[in-house]
């Protein structure tokens, strides 16, 4: 009886690896720029994680465009934000940007501005992710990270991000993420009205190189110094969306 047992066990489990085994054979794998991750709540990164290096690294660059000095462009498939400065010049970041089926592009405009934005993740978010939270108050360990610039009417924000790793990457949900220092520097150089330029992921490339033997923009780099005692607390409870 033991030896049968035993026996059917082991076709049981065998069987239950190739139903396995073959559903991965069959799933996409994401290439070396794409991400399958969850959001973090919570989590708090490290001054280390925090620093980017390499091209990522916010710099100014010499950058030919027809748009005006302040327009923001974002180059989907380079994963890059320019800020247009003029004379073939540009302020370049480093983002994480829509991951595959979650891209687009066209025109919009800074609508509203806001500091340690609180997060409420839309329903579709929440069908995915079932175990996010419900609502989320503004502070270091909120997906939105230190700032928010909310694009026209749309669902879509340019903002901070909690896990830098992600910078560089086809991550999100379609908004445009940047590290806490980095959105704090932009949101402190530009305005609600401003143009923002979102180019499709199949765009030609754009142009751009270092601009080492300039000085950089002279703008401050304000702090995203973390919001007051008692801004972190969740409520998993409330049920709302955009």
């Amino acid at each position: 009886m033991t030896t049968r047992l035993g026996l059917l066990l082991r076709v049981a489990l065998g069987a239950a690896l190739a139903v396995f085994v073959g559903a991965g054979a069959g799933a996409a794998t994401p290439g070396q720029d794409e991400m399958n991750i969850v959001d973090q709540p919570g989590y708090q990164p490290t001054p280390d994680e925090e620093q980017l290096a390499g091209a990522y690294e916010k710099q100014e660059v010499f950058f030919r465009t027809t748009e005006a000095p302040g327009t923001i462009i974002i180059d989907t498939k380079g994963r890059f934000l320019y800020l247009v400065q003029g004379n073939n010049r540009a302020l370049r970041y480093g983002i994480g940007v829509g991951r595959d089926g979650f891209t687009w592009s066209g025109l919009q405009k800074i609508a509203r501005k806001q500091e340690w934005p609180d997060w409420r993740p839309p329903p579709e978010m929440i069908e995915r992710q079932p175990y996010l939270p419900r609502f989320m108050a503004g502070g270091p360990g909120n997906p939105l990270g230190a700032r928010a610039m909310y694009l026209g009417s749309s669902e879509y924000r340019i903002h901070g991000t909690n896990d830098p790793s992600t910078i560089g990457k086809f991550v999100s949900s379609g908004c445009i993420r940047l590290t806490n220092e980095d959105v704090a520097d932009l949101f402190s150089r530009v305005e609600v009205g401003t143009k923002v330029v979102v180019l499709p992921k199949n765009s030609s490339h754009l142009e751009a190189r270092a601009a080492t033997d300039v000085r950089p923009a002279p703008a401050p780099r304000p702090a995203a110094t973390p919001p007051a005692a008692g801004r972190q607390a969740m409520n998993i409870s409330t049920s709302s969306s955009y």
